[in-house]
């Protein structure tokens, strides 16, 4: 799957940071605006209990996650929508994105310093979001320029678009973003087809301090008092943290160190499993002697495009589909046993595949 999940935010908050920590890459990472010019790109593996309990059963040769690709976008600031910073080309690698995680600095610390010289994540999401908007508003501004002469002359189509143009930009307007508002199945397709940035779904990283990551802090209670009217995952993460993590090399002492935190896994777990629900992914499996592996799709697809993503012959001559559930799988140990005991299903070209699917293919080319 070619879906991506940019990383967003104001100058300094810990993007690069994070995305090091995603990718276990080295994205440069300094005290200075500006750090990221280029975005960084790194594909990052995404952990499933599932896909490790399956190969315990099976003992393959090899075992293969999924992954999803990741981008830290450079840090924006008031005024990019105008050019401002480097505005422009910011704004132009988030629109390439399929959905965002907003990171926000919800720690104090005077050595690390902040682009607006005091710490307020409610502040920094109000600037985030509002040149998203302005970034937005110009886009429709120019769709409902290109389509006046053509509606004029009486094109019910081009009066559709200025329609829900005009509707978008009062809501813009108004401050509200577009993943916030109510539309109707055409009018979403028609948003879809614009890429308009604030219609893309987003989580929001609260970037804490150590003692702040079980429970958060008063930034990261006053931030969640403000976006409560969304719809929006909000996750704590001390990029400190899951860096010191990463060092320790040795899984014991990983889980030694986790423990005087109180944590159960590393906190870039969850966010990468919730990065992945963000972008409407699901995972099915594929398991034999040889290999035992994850393979992406998005949530609704069928048999059929599922058997595409693992090669485009698998779609061309689709057969069949067969399919055992996880959880049957668990409980009687092997795909033969499921057989005998009915649990392995027959499906066709209709089928939706459903997430954590151990499926096998019949195909004729």
């Amino acid at each position: 799957m070619s879906l991506k999940c940019g990383i967003v935010g104001l100058p300094n908050v810990g993007k690069s940071s994070l995305f090091n920590c995603l990718s276990k890459t080295k994205a440069q990472s300094e005290n200075f605006p500006f750090c990221t010019i280029e975005p960084n790109v790194g594909i990052i593996t995404v952990p499933d209990e599932r896909l490790e309990k399956i190969a315990e059963l099976i003992d393959p040769d090899k075992v293969i996650n999924t992954s999803v690709e990741i981008v830290d976008i450079a840090g924006l600031v008031k005024g990019a929508s105008k050019g401002e910073g480097l505005g422009n080309k910011f704004l132009a690698n988030i629109r390439e994105t399929d959905a965002l995680i907003h990171v926000l600095r919800c720690f104090d610390n005077t050595n690390i310093t902040h682009v607006d010289g005091s710490v307020d994540p409610v502040r920094d999401k109000e600037t985030i979001e509002m040149e998203l908007q302005l970034k937005d508003l110009e886009t429709l501004e120019k769709l409902i320029e290109k389509n006046i002469r053509t509606a004029k002359s009486g094109s019910k189509e081009a009066t559709y678009r200025i329609d829900i143009a005009n509707k978008l930009i009062s809501e813009l307007s108004a401050g509200n973003s577009i993943r916030n508002i109510s539309l109707d199945k055409n009018e979403r397709v028609f948003v879809n087809d614009l890429s308009l940035i604030t219609a893309k779904p987003v989580m929001y990283v609260c970037n804490v301090d150590e003692k702040s990551v079980l429970h958060g802090n008063n930034y990261v209670k006053d931030f969640k008092e403000c976006i409560k009217s969304e719809n929006s995952k909000v996750l704590l993460i001390s990029t400190q943290i899951e860096a010191e993590i990463i060092e320790l090399e040795d899984i014991e002492e990983q889980k030694l160190f986790l423990s005087e935190l109180g944590l159960e896994k590393p906190s870039i777990h969850n966010l990468i499993q919730y990065t992945y629900n963000l972008l409407n992914l699901q995972t099915f499996f594929t398991a034999g002697k040889k290999e035992v592996r994850a393979w992406t799709i998005k949530k609704g697809m069928k048999a059929p495009q599922a058997a595409g993503v693992i090669h485009t012959d698998f779609e061309k001559g689709f057969i069949r589909a067969e399919v055992i559930k996880y959880s049957n799988f668990m409980e009687f140990k092997s795909e033969q046993a499921c057989r005998e005991n009915g649990k392995l299903n027959i499906e066709g070209k209709d089928y939706i595949v459903n997430d954590g699917d151990i499926m096998h293919f019949r195909f004729n080319v």
